[in-house]
């Protein structure tokens, strides 16, 4: 385990924004990872979890407590159960389970960050999403001050969100389990439409998930969504809002205002999202309100491959960043009445 003090937050992060910690400890077994989250607890000190540090966006000032990286390796295939340490990297993951010719989270290729971090945020793209994979979840229960193992169906899972997302201070992920599918070679079902068009066939049909990873990695690249340090594109946390969710009459009003604004012939995209909610998109409603790709003038800007990714163009400051997403999340809510909700957590600010 090692311990650096006054330690820069940046260069752990995908934003590379950030003021450093005051104790940076990096744990490389779960043992390791109970010990400093036990430690901190009991003095008292603040404690912030670091993984790929792909969803974070830590204040200017940094972190006053214990910031813990988790770095644990742990990559076990039993037929087709997977368990992954939380510190595996998620893409790297994804692509051993591919290679292994097994099915399930092939669509989720080229997220960045940690597999300890994919329950907590219900990681989906593409038309998968973990929790339809995940058995169960490891964790140090820092209120029991004892690790449990939660199964997939006590986990709460929702649109990006469970309870490890609800509760942040309670429980520290560990190990995560997964139940895969042997199909031969081929991808699961094929649910998101994109992803169908981009391989020729119809929804609901497999092809090799070989195929099918590379298709999605190609989809995310062209939007700077995979890693690149030479691509400021990809300077970002993915995308910065979740897609809004409305009961039918907040989405009536929705539409009320798109067509006074838009026109009476203008559709926006519209998904059930269950007990009569309807889900739309927030990369539509960010392009509609003004907000197209490459917008700003500053170091931190939009995205100039996808309007739902915020980048720090090399200088950026967390509070440029902020400035940015206000500006956004102000202008739809003034444009449609619709109030977006970043996905990234923040660390010492708040947008």
């Amino acid at each position: 385990m090692q311990e650096l003090h006054d330690a820069p937050l940046a260069p752990l992060t995908t934003f590379r924004l950030g003021g450093p910690a005051t104790r940076l400890v990096t744990a490389t077994t779960d043992d390791e990872v109970v010990a400093a989250v036990r430690a901190a607890d009991d003095a008292g000190d603040p404690l912030l979890i670091i993984g790929g540090g792909s969803n974070l966006v830590i204040g200017d000032k940094g972190f006053d407590g214990t910031a813990l990286r988790i770095a644990t390796r742990g990559f076990e295939l039993d037929g087709t159960a997977l368990t992954l340490a939380a510190g595996e990297n998620w893409s790297d993951a994804v692509a051993r389970t591919v290679e292994a010719g097994l099915a399930g989270v092939e669509c989720l290729a080229g997220i960045p960050g940690s597999a300890g971090a994919t329950p907590i945020q219900n990681v989906g793209a593409y038309g998968q999403e973990v929790s339809a994979t995940i058995t169960e979840v490891v964790a140090y229960d820092r209120r029991a001050g004892e690790t449990v193992t939660i199964p997939g169906a006590q986990c709460g899972f929702s649109y990006r969100h469970s309870r490890f997302k609800a509760h942040p201070d309670r429980f520290v992920v560990l190990r995560v389990r997964f139940a895969l599918e042997d199909a031969g070679g081929l991808s699961a079902p094929l649910k998101y439409p994109e992803t169908a068009r981009a391989l020729g066939v119809e929804a609901g049909d497999r092809v090799p998930a070989a195929v099918a990873r590379q298709t999605v990695l190609a989809l995310r690249a062209g939007k700077g969504m995979v890693l690149d340090p030479e691509d400021h594109d990809t300077w970002s946390a993915g995308s910065f809002f979740t897609n809004p969710i409305l009961s039918e009459a907040e989405h009536a009003a929705f539409l009320q205002r798109v067509q006074d604004r838009l026109g009476p012939d203008v559709a926006p995209p519209a998904f059930p999202a269950g007990d009569g909610l309807i889900k739309t998109s927030a990369a539509w409603l960010i392009d509609r309100a003004g907000f197209t790709k490459g917008y700003g003038s500053g170091p931190a800007r939009i995205s100039t491959k996808h309007t739902l990714a915020l980048t720090n163009r090399g200088k950026a400051t967390t509070e440029d960043l902020l400035a940015l997403a206000r500006e956004v999340r102000d202008g739809v809510h003034a444009a449609f009445g619709v109030t977006l909700v970043n996905e990234p957590v923040t660390v010492g600010v708040s947008l």
